[in-house]
């Protein structure tokens, strides 16, 4: 008895959180079709939406969604990834990249354009639409009727590709997970690499058109001081690291909340 008095003590004046820090990063663009015939490049797809804050203010209850990546398609420009959701916050998928002779689709950060023909691709826009700080870069075009362009990461508007693999605008680190992570970097040119997942990665382009990577999927995370209580519940489809309504993990005095797939309500 005299220990559940205790807790009851330790509990007393607790309040639950008004404010959380936020990351919320969309799903990437995945890689355009290159050409199987004249070797020839897409563009990479481009980074997931990239949108971070401090003290921002929460009502009761709000809804959270974690884009899906977009898919490398074999004989067309890529799909473009799905929107991130936090609360009034959307960060906008990822552009796919363009296919030959295609420009690259505007995104969060915008795919790259595909190898050129008789004239230049361009990328596609970044911040798309426009948010303010930017949530991202656009992806770069081709120059000669050889290269292709790179996706649009979170710190850097994509390149033409120059050498095997290259081209992807630089990502950003955040710590909000509890360590240091690179979210949002454009897909390169010359790599069938696929976005890692939670990443908001775009997809790298090789010269085939039946080899090329997908997009990343997004990520949601959230923390507040470990002085306040835990969520009430986190419903529909949401995936939480960890599972149940508890913090993904406790770290540097804040209580983290990873999310990783689905859509749902969450209430405080």
């Amino acid at each position: 008895m005299p220990m559940l008095g205790i807790m009851a003590s330790s509990m007393k004046g607790a309040t639950a959180p008004t404010t959380v820090d936020y990351l919320v990063v969309a799903g990437a663009g995945g890689a355009g079709a290159g050409d199987d015939y004249t070797d020839k490049f897409g563009g990479g797809g481009g980074a997931g939406g990239f949108r971070t804050s401090t003290a921002f203010a929460i009502s009761v209850s709000f809804t959270v969604t974690v884009g899906a990546g977009g898919a490398f398609n074999t004989s067309a420009s890529g799909t473009s990834g799905t929107d991130s959701v936090f609360s009034s916050i959307t960060s906008t998928g990822g552009g796919g990249g363009g296919r030959r002779f295609v420009n690259g689709i505007s995104g969060g950060s915008g795919g790259g354009g595909g190898v050129g023909g008789m004239g230049n691709t361009a990328g596609g826009g970044g911040n798309t639409p426009s948010t303010s700080p930017s949530q991202g870069n656009s992806g770069a075009g081709s120059t000669t009727s050889s290269n292709a362009g790179g996706g649009g990461g979170a710190s850097a508007s994509g390149t033409t590709y120059t050498s095997r693999p290259s081209g992807g605008g630089a990502g950003t680190s955040n710590s909000y997970s509890g360590s240091a992570v690179t979210y949002a970097k454009g897909g390169d040119v010359g790599t069938t690499a696929s976005g890692a997942a939670n990443t908001g990665n775009g997809g790298g382009n090789n010269t085939q058109s039946t080899v090329g990577g997908s997009g990343g999927s997004g990520i949601v995370i959230i923390r507040y001081p470990d002085t306040f209580l835990d969520l009430t519940t986190i419903g529909g489809t949401l995936v939480k690291t960890g599972g149940g309504n508890t913090p993904t993990t406790t770290a540097g005095g804040y209580k983290i909340y990873v999310f990783t797939a689905g859509t749902g309500t969450v209430t405080i």
